[in-house]
């Protein structure tokens, strides 16, 4: 596109309607503020500067979106038409063509501000409008043209006759105006209407009157279009975008197994050949590999998951794991964890900031917490890292091959050195040195017969057993 495109973004509103004590602006979809959506497009659509104009709750919603975008406040929301306005201050002194977007509208493509650039720049014309013919317009500006088919102006619902009504054509708050036109007819808006608020709807109608040339860009699909002012049409608008999401990665060589069950946020990436069963969800800025199997029931979030690696049943949280590990099912692999190639992590295990070393295996009823787990260790069922002594952290080493027996207990600060042997059922408070055996347990006492002595005593007390 020209350098001399500029874009502005309106995101000032509070979105009364979506019941939310935050900005519209920053309602989550898909684990991203919602205006991000057209802000990507604007940008893979080679438009710079973009600027947002911002309104309530301001500071939350330039934090939310990023530095890399020109802000204007409209410290009062008098309408489209006016948030625009404080916008123009902030235009490039050479810029050419400005597109407006609503910031509510995620499903919005590269594609559609392309061509309304090339639609206004291709005609001549003042401004080039992004409109859609839809079955229910209802909510949306009507469309007027005269008996030529010329568009003449906009009419805001609240403002249309009954016939006017029933004109399908609307207006989707995209535009492709020339930038002299439109600072020329911002100061010649008027708030004389039902909301009081000066539309920018009703520009189109002041370059009409002036015999400006006004052109439409119809939408071949008018979902792209949509906005969102509700948490209903949100979530409609989340499947419709999801859809989209799950598509590509299918065109890129990934098997989704079962789309009305996959959430995949679009941060995600993932690699070639691998297959995602039903009840996965990807967030964050999780990066996946080849020839996986992600699921079923897998909740991964901010991970860089390497190839070949199985991970099913399991709450995965920002952790680097590498190749050809499994893990599941039901393990809680939290913040901080590292497994290294290799790695096998089992049933009902929780792992926190732990580095788990090639090889190692933790395959039952485990708790794993701020430790290193050397190469090929095997720790055994049932055992814990006790990390925390009420008051601070402290860190368990595990040397290369060493094996813990089930229900072993080591109480941190603890190192165990390179092929140790852990006995079964040991609470472990002192260093363990290389290839030695710690043992920590009372001798088991059997004491034959007790029982029965026991309830004849009872008996000859005239007692009853229990």
């Amino acid at each position: 596109m020209a350098s001399r495109l500029t874009a502005i973004v309106m995101a000032a509103g509070k979105g009364t309607r979506m019941q939310s004590e935050r900005p519209k602006a920053i309602i989550s979809l898909l684990g991203q503020p919602l205006s991000s959506y057209v802000l990507r497009a604007l940008e893979q659509a080679g438009v710079e500067p973009i600027i947002v104009v911002v309104g309530h709750g301001a500071e939350e919603v330039k934090q939310a979106l990023g530095e890399q975008y020109r802000y204007a406040l409209q410290a009062e929301q008098l309408g489209t038409g006016h948030a625009v306005m404080q916008a123009i201050p902030h235009l490039p002194p050479d810029a050419q063509y400005v597109l407006i977007a609503a910031g509510d509208s995620p499903l919005v493509t590269p594609e559609v501000f392309q061509s309304l650039y090339e639609s206004a720049v291709q005609t001549d014309a003042a401004c080039a409008l992004a409109t859609a013919l839809l079955d229910d317009p209802t909510g949306y500006g009507r469309i007027l043209r005269n008996e030529r088919g010329d568009v003449i102006g906009i009419v805001e619902e609240k403002d249309a006759a009954p016939e006017q009504k029933a004109i399908r054509e609307v207006c989707t708050s995209f535009y492709c105006f020339r930038a002299d036109v439109l600072r020329d007819a911002l100061p010649r808006l008027s708030n004389q209407n039902a909301q009081g608020e000066y539309y920018l709807t009703d520009v189109i109608g002041i370059l009409a009157g002036q015999g400006a040339l006004v052109v439409t860009w119809q939408s071949p699909d008018p979902t792209l279009l949509l906005g969102v002012n509700n948490r209903w049409e949100l979530a409609q608008v989340g499947h419709t975008l999801r859809m989209r999401i799950l598509k590509q990665h299918c065109l890129e060589g990934v098997t989704v197994v079962d789309p009305a069950t996959t959430y995949i946020e679009p941060t995600v990436q993932i690699g070639r050949d691998t297959v995602i069963e039903p009840n996965t969800h990807l967030r964050g800025n999780t990066v996946v590999g080849a020839n996986c199997t992600l699921g079923p029931d897998l909740y991964l979030q901010d991970c860089i998951v390497g190839d070949n690696c199985h991970l099913f049943r399991s709450h995965i949280l920002q952790a680097r794991i590498e190749r050809d590990v499994s893990v599941g099912p039901f393990a809680h692999i939290r913040p901080g964890t590292v497994l290294h190639n290799g790695v096998r992590v089992g049933d009902f295990v929780e792992i926190k900031n732990v580095e788990v070393g090639e090889g190692a295996k933790v395959l039952h009823l485990t708790y794993l917490g701020d430790a290193t787990i050397g190469k090929g260790t095997n720790i055994g069922a049932g055992t814990i890292t006790c990390n925390y002594d009420g008051e601070r952290k402290h860190r368990t080493v595990i040397g290369d091959g060493v094996f813990v027996g089930s229900h072993a207990t080591l109480i941190a600060p603890l190192t165990i050195g390179d092929g140790a042997y852990i006995a079964a059922g040991s609470p472990i408070t002192d260093d363990v040195p290389p290839e030695s055996l710690a043992i920590a347990r009372s001798y088991q006492t059997v004491k034959a017969g007790w029982v029965r002595k026991r309830r004849e005593s009872k008996h000859s007390a005239g007692g009853t057993e229990q």
